[in-house]
């Protein structure tokens, strides 16, 4: 049996950056255990580590050594290893130094192409205390760090200063340059409670040595603790803590010893929008705020501290003091943003230029008004109020409290149209134009928010594409996937069922960047669009239809009916998942698939048929089954009901069969031919009339 150690290394650096902690402390990981993989060096368990001040990495049971290694290597020609006398030249002499053993004992190896010296054997592994430094060398430099530092006199680079390395095998400190430091045993504990150095011992002594010194090392048991103290701490003051996940993990990667703190703030500032009390809370001063039962906000906050004061007052009265200003501004900012409305700021949106060639806000917020009525018709909702949500949807951007909190532009703009008295529709539409906002958001509610949010999306991506600024591998710096992802799921999950090329060709149509060819440029967005979806629906991310259900080929043969509706094609792509599922489906879908190749080869095919011609019974029975399946085909396509469409044509299964089996298509009497051809165009349309399902299948012809 190998023999095995634990092993550790921590990296301990200045306060690394609180928003890239965790993805710093999963790569790290990721690249050690992708390293000892990849030298053969097994392990029982990887556990990962990250305070603010460290990253480590904690293996128990390690191979001490790699197993022993079967080394082959071809050394040259035999015609050129020997003279015209069998002697060894200089080749092989080197070839054979440099294997460290004599010409004689070097084996012989023969293939099609010659035969060479050949040298084999099989040598003990390197030990893991010398493949260890460059395993963990190797993987701090791939860690995603987009700008490294320097510091002190030498070239090191890192995302922090370093300022001590531990590396532990088993009892042992092993040898080696890490971050321009040598590793020792030595680690450190909490700044302040414990900032002394600390010997470990072992490997396996390392989280609970630093719990004793006020370091909990384990994020996921640290960010536990965070929220733990905080509900805790919500609930002596009568409400529960608001705890987003994005703020814990900011906060758990901001402390090593959480200590949670209660704050109270002038329960004048309630009057503000809750969203301006929430982010002053959250974003300036990263606090949870606090609700009562109700759901309303209370004066209170949460703060989490990284120590353990005896004095917690002072540090109360500390947050307290700091968030009285923030407040402060908010509570300015709001009293005069209110004594102009959103109508008076629109000719200030003529100053603001949306993008260089695009022309202004004034100009784009016209555009999608324009857009955003014409979407509105087509939803049954008054077109009126969804063009005067679009011209006011970017009044709030001049607004001082959205220059403050950029992330409530749409929410601010809400409250103040509310204000102004604008409809209640209009004033809703201008807060949903941005929704989602990222994957999983939620969707505009109103009609006039989707209306809002589909005009608006259409006119980003018009404008972007006309400039030639297209998504390029993974650069995509105007954010369009996202963008088109958004209009996807919009038009999909509310069934908003418009013609999307039509929408498409009027948003470039509106730009006023001057384009060669504006159809051909609607119908690569459309394309666009429709790549976004592929991943869409492949990854299971769309309504109805889970993770594998969708086929790339599947996806390709609804995609090939050129459907301009996303409605359509999800009713459509629901319909071919449905038959794929029946036990017809594989035959149907071969036969399908010979069917495309017969006809074309075939090139053109008369549409006439005459079943005077039919020279088989399987072509009687076919055309009277075709019959039968058309007659309930067309009502079911009326009414989308693509499923039915489908599984209603599975009972051609056996027909299609028995054709196939007993017909020869390509007879040589070419008025036969030409029969049979037209009534496999027959079949073969009432499939293409819900998906191309020659897409399916392996058949040939």
């Amino acid at each position: 049996m190998a023999q095995t150690a634990d092993f550790l290394v921590e990296i301990g650096t200045e306060e690394l950056p609180p928003k890239a902690l965790r993805e710093l402390e999963s790569s790290f990981a990721g690249h050690i255990r992708t390293g000892l993989n990849a030298a053969g060096l097994g392990f029982a368990t990887l556990r990962s580590y990250a305070t603010p001040r460290r990253l480590a990495v904690s293996i128990t049971a390690l191979d001490c050594a790699q197993p022993r290694q079967r080394v082959e290597k071809r050394g040259p020609p035999l015609a050129v290893a020997f003279d015209a006398d069998g002697k060894p030249t200089r080749a092989a002499q080197a070839f054979a130094e440099g294997c460290g053993v004599s010409v004689e004992s070097l084996g012989r190896s023969e293939t099609a192409k010659g035969a060479w010296l050949h040298y084999s054997a099989e040598v003990p592994g390197q030990p893991a205390s010398e493949l260890l430094p460059g395993i963990v060398n190797e993987s701090l430099a791939a860690l995603p760090i987009p700008r490294r530092m320097r510091w002190g006199d030498g070239d090191t680079e890192f995302v922090r200063p370093a300022h001590w390395i531990v590396m532990l095998l088993g009892t042992e400190v092993l040898p080696g340059t890490i971050l321009g430091l040598t590793p020792s045993r030595q680690t450190r504990g909490h700044r302040f409670h414990a900032p002394g150095p600390i010997e470990l011992q072992s490997a396996a002594d390392y989280a609970s040595v630093l719990a004793t010194h006020k370091v909990i090392a384990d994020f996921a048991e640290r960010r536990a603790r965070v929220r733990e103290l905080a509900e805790a701490a919500a609930t002596g003051v009568g409400g529960h803590a608001m705890i987003e996940p994005d703020l814990l993990d900011e906060v758990t990667a901001l402390v090593e010893w959480p200590v949670a703190l209660t704050g109270r703030f002038d329960e004048g500032f309630l009057r503000l929008p809750e969203e301006v009390l929430i982010a002053t809370l959250q974003g300036h001063q990263r606090y949870f705020p606090v609700r009562n039962s109700a759901g309303r906000l209370l004066p209170n906050f949460i703060a989490t501290a990284n120590i353990e004061s005896r004095d917690p007052a002072q540090i109360r009265q500390g947050n307290e003091r700091v968030i009285l200003p923030r407040l402060s501004d908010a509570a300015f900012f709001w009293d005069q943003d209110i004594q102009a409305s959103l109508e008076s700021r629109l000719e200030r949106l003529d100053s603001v230029v949306f993008q260089k060639g695009l022309g202004s806000l004034r100009e784009r917020s016209v555009r999608v008004a324009r857009l955003a009525s014409q979407v509105a018709e087509q939803l049954g909702c008054l077109s009126a109020q969804a063009e005067r949500a679009a011209l006011l949807a970017k009044a709030d951007l001049l607004t001082q409290m959205v220059g403050e909190f950029p992330e409530l532009q749409g929410r601010m703009g809400y409250h103040y149209a509310k204000l102004d008295g604008e409809p209640a529709e209009v004033a809703v539409a201008i807060e949903e134009q941005y929704l989602p906002r990222h994957a999983g958001d939620r969707l505009p509610a109103s009609a006039t928010g989707r209306a809002l949010s589909i005009a608006d999306r259409a006119d980003t991506l018009a404008g972007v594409f006309a400039l030639g600024k297209r998504p390029s591998g993974a650069k995509d710096p105007f954010g369009l996937r996202r963008t088109a992802l958004g209009l996807l799921r919009i038009l999909v999950e509310d069934q908003v069922d418009l013609d999307l090329p039509a929408l498409l060709n009027e948003a470039v149509r509106l730009q006023p960047v001057q384009t060669k060819d504006p159809a051909a440029l609607a119908a690569e967005l459309f394309e666009f669009i429709m790549d976004r979806s592929r991943a869409w629906y492949l990854e299971g991310l769309a309504p109805g239809l889970a993770a594998g259900v969708v086929s790339a080929e599947m996806f390709e043969a609804v995609r090939n009916r050129r459907t301009g509706s996303l409605v359509d094609f999800h009713a459509r792509l629901l319909g071919v998942c449905a038959f794929m599922r029946l036990p017809e489906a594989e035959s149907l879908a071969v036969a399908n698939k010979r069917i495309a190749n017969i006809l074309r080869s075939a090139g053109d095919v008369p549409a006439a048929l005459n079943p005077a011609l039919f020279s088989f019974p399987e072509e009687g029975a076919l055309n009277e089954a075709i019959d039968k399946a058309a007659a309930a085909h067309g009502r079911f396509l009326e009414r989308r009901d693509y499923q039915q469409a489908l599984c209603a044509l599975a009972a051609l299964r056996t027909p299609v069969d028995a054709y196939f089996n007993a017909v020869l298509v390509m007879a040589e009497d070419a008025a036969v031919r030409n029969n049979r051809l037209a009534q496999l165009r027959r079949l073969q349309q009432l499939f293409l009339d819900v998906a191309d399902l020659s897409c399916l299948g392996s058949g040939s012809n």
